[in-house]
């Protein structure tokens, strides 16, 4: 081996050598133990650590996480990253730890997760320094988006010419097989026909016809993507969001969805960090029901953190409804992630609102019916092919606000959004805050007029004076949730009951009402959260609930900042009241 390899070594334990050379082997066979040596290669190349002791706590009480756009606000005399960088770092300091930058790479579609470039930083956003410079203010979360890339990448393009290593990148499949039982998340064609070298070949293209499913039996695409991840780091990553990971591994005859060698390769990934960067966070998305969902942490060495998608479906239902049953069921039956690992609270994205983890909680016809509510509140709805050949709802593409709008009553709509925030912000785990949910921003139909795709619905982009003038009018929608929401960042920051790791209880006051306890690690704070589902007032009058918290009858507001004394008659907690209060 080079002199690099044995310098690399001494950093790395023989067990982990060992999980490396296993993980390998389950991968490719027998081609393992040559694989390993050219992993020793990878590690070191951008000077990303090689640190032999585990980090402290990866995260605390202080994070949440934006997920943004690198263009989100647009400033013509600049780099829209820069101009992003002045905004955040002007409004949302001490409120937001980490900035998701979504695919700020060269892009052909699909909004940047079409890449045609995974090294380079879009002209249009700026450039690594860019990069560096929103880095030195927050934490940065990066995609990897491993599944496909753009069909104009140099990669598909060497691939069609018969270049290698490029040439093995894609998976092709033979139209004839039976391919009945793959999982589609589209209900576009699977295959694609191409011109290769070789001749014409059938691609797998599990999203659009320009993205291009990449093949992962080739070890070169691996080592591609160690490269990759190397880079990101070195550039200030410090979460990895694997993006639509579930459908990476295919094998003809099964379903192509969470492939035991899927997990193999995100282990492999976990391991990379635990060498060269143990400080980073590995973040899955996987837009499935939970049980699929919890499976990515596998038994705490895999994914650091996922997404609970479980939650802004059943959020949504449950105020629309008036009725938390659904909820507080589902809550309570949340087993904990395992030791180091964490759950990412959102309610939007960039993407619309998902309705497949609700598949084992609401009947088929409550899922049908959110569809329905959320059209009558002028989104659309995309489905996906099941069994069949029937359709079902994949997602609503709406803003969230306007999911949960009511028509000609805008202080129910914002009083009903605040709550649905102030859930999302209670739960164990990390909070992630989509830029228009801070924003209030409504649907963006005209922008869906001119894409013709659904999902512009939410990815609006700001002009920078434009917002600057919403936010500073103290009257406008946009300023009253963008200033109550960072304040109550700025409050929930503060208290060690919200740490991810605190752990929580549901309790039962009844379906009008969810409620949920959160405990410090430490014991030194409790902070009961009551959040009131319905349009009108509602009493708590069976004192016996919270008398054990509150037993002088008095306490604080965390989230309203307000001194509470608590009458005898009851707790009233007016139409989508949200309280966070102190306990003992």
């Amino acid at each position: 081996m080079s002199s690099l390899s044995h310098s690399t070594l001494r950093h790395v334990s023989n067990a982990k050598l060992k999980t490396i050379r296993r993980r390998l082997a389950k991968l490719y066979g027998e081609r393992a133990e040559r694989l390993l040596e050219r992993f020793y290669h990878m590690l070191g190349r951008y000077g990303v650590g090689f640190q032999t002791t585990s980090p402290g706590n990866r995260w605390s009480e202080r994070d949440t996480v934006l997920i943004t756009y690198a263009d989100m606000v647009q400033n013509e005399k600049e780099h829209s990253l820069a101009t992003l960088r002045k905004f955040c770092a002007e409004r949302l300091k001490g409120a937001i730890s980490t900035i998701h930058v979504l695919p700020f790479f060269p892009w052909s579609s699909d909004d940047g997760f079409s890449v045609v470039d995974f090294r380079m930083v879009n002209a249009n956003y700026g450039d690594w320094n860019d990069v560096r410079a929103l880095g030195s203010e927050f934490d940065l979360m990066f995609d990897l988006v491993l599944n496909h890339c753009s069909a104009e990448s140099d990669w598909f393009k060497d691939y069609l010419a018969g270049v290698e290593p490029a040439a093995h990148y894609f998976y092709e499949a033979d139209p004839d097989a039976d391919l009945s039982s793959v999982v589609r998340p589209r209900a576009t064609p699977l295959l694609t026909p191409v011109t290769t070298r070789s001749g014409e070949r059938h691609v797998w293209t599990t999203f659009s016809a320009d993205q291009v499913d990449l093949d992962w039996r080739s070890p070169d695409l691996l080592f591609e993507f160690l490269d990759v991840l190397a880079l990101y780091l070195s550039m200030g990553c410090r979460v990895l969001r694997l993006d639509a990971v579930a459908f990476l591994w295919k094998e003809i005859g099964t379903d192509c969805l969470h492939l035991p060698k899927t997990h193999e390769v995100i282990k492999l990934l976990r391991d990379f960090l635990d060498v060269a960067a143990p400080e980073a966070i590995l973040l899955t998305e996987t837009n499935v029901p939970h049980q699929e969902n919890v499976g990515y942490f596998g038994r705490g060495n895999e994914a650091h953190l996922v997404y609970q998608f479980s939650l802004p479906p059943l959020l949504l239902h449950g105020l629309l409804a008036g009725n938390s049953r659904y909820l507080s069921d589902w809550a309570s039956g949340l087993e904990p992630p395992p030791k180091g690992c964490s759950f990412l609270n959102f309610t939007a994205s960039h993407d619309g609102i998902g309705v497949r983890p609700l598949e084992g909680i609401l009947a088929d016809a409550e899922i049908l019916d959110l569809a329905d509510q959320a059209k009558k509140r002028g989104g659309d709805v995309s489905m996906r092919m099941v069994e069949g050949g029937d359709e079902m709802p994949y997602e609503l593409n709406i803003t969230y606000f306007d999911a949960l709008s009511e028509p000609d009553d805008d202080a129910l709509s914002e009083a009903r959004f605040r709550c649905s925030q102030a859930v999302a912000l209670s739960m164990q785990g990390i909070p992630a805050v989509y830029f228009h949910s801070l924003t209030a921003t409504r649907n963006y139909s005209e922008g869906v007029e001119e894409s013709g795709r659904a999902r512009t619905i939410n990815r609006r982009k700001w002009q920078a004076d434009e917002l600057a003038s919403l936010l500073h009018d103290a009257e406008s929608l946009h300023a009253r949730v963008f200033d109550w929401y960072v304040r109550s960042l700025r409050h929930r920051s503060a208290c060690p009951a919200f740490h991810p790791d605190a752990p929580q209880k549901i309790h039962d006051f009844g379906p009008k009402v969810f409620a949920v306890e959160r405990t410090a690690i430490d014991g030194s704070q409790t902070i009961l959260c009551l959040f009131n589902f319905t349009n009108g007032p509602v009493v708590l009058d069976d004192w016996r609930n919270l008398e054990g918290f509150f037993p002088n009858r008095s306490t604080r507001d965390v989230l309203g900042g307000s001194e509470i004394e608590l009458p005898p008659e009851g707790l009233e907690l007016r139409p989508y009241q949200a309280l966070w209060l102190v306990a003992r």
